[in-house]
């Protein structure tokens, strides 16, 4: 499967993102913004959620510093993993500009799409192998019941095939992505691309 995903309101497309409250200039930026937005993402400079956060520059280095780290740290759960868990939390957090960005990121890295389908369709029933299904549910229950995570959900995700360092991983990447999301649902909101002819 490839092309372009629009499901249930969800979407591989590239979306923009607007904040509704007043962003930094980069132009008018302080050196310390500035290298905070450099260290931060490549497109930092011209992306109002970080020219949003960076009005706390201190706050968003600290969140920046984390994010990369355990979305791009090399080695333990492979990055598409990763990527796919971010989908999934996104998905059942509502947030649809994350979900379209990480769902572009899981196919990139797995050269596929049939999984970011799955889902935008339904999360609960998600992905084309044990391993991804079970990533999926427990990226679920760590988003809606992570008081119910339990000695049984490790083991479900050992008997996947996952190392504990991989468990570890998941788990930081399904958590991280409670701040994340909550950060762009409440700060703004997503931008589609606009429609041919309209």
């Amino acid at each position: 499967m490839s092309g372009i995903i629009d499901i249930n309101g969800y979407t591989n497309q590239t979306l923009d993102w607007k904040a509704w409250l007043d962003v930094v200039d980069p132009a008018c930026a302080t050196p310390e913004q500035t290298a905070v937005l450099e260290m931060s993402h490549p497109k930092a400079k011209v992306s109002d959620y970080y020219l949003f956060l960076v009005h706390q520059p201190e706050i968003l280095r600290q969140r920046s510093e984390a994010f990369n780290a355990i979305m791009y740290a090399p080695g333990g759960l492979p990055r598409a993993e990763r990527e796919l868990s971010s989908t999934v939390v996104s998905r059942i957090n509502g947030c649809v500009y994350c979900a379209s960005v990480h769902a572009q990121r899981f196919e990139q890295l797995a050269k596929r799409n049939d999984t970011v389908a799955q889902v935008f369709s339904d999360p609960r029933s998600a992905g084309v192998n044990q391993r991804e299904q079970a990533i999926a549910r427990f990226s679920i229950k760590l988003t809606e019941a992570p008081n119910d995570i339990g000695p049984d959900d490790m083991r479900a995700l050992h008997d996947a095939g996952l190392s504990r360092d991989e468990i570890l991983d998941l788990l930081h990447a399904a958590s991280i992505f409670a701040w994340a999301n909550r950060l762009m649902l409440n700060l703004g909101e997503p931008v589609f691309p606009e429609q041919p002819g309209l």
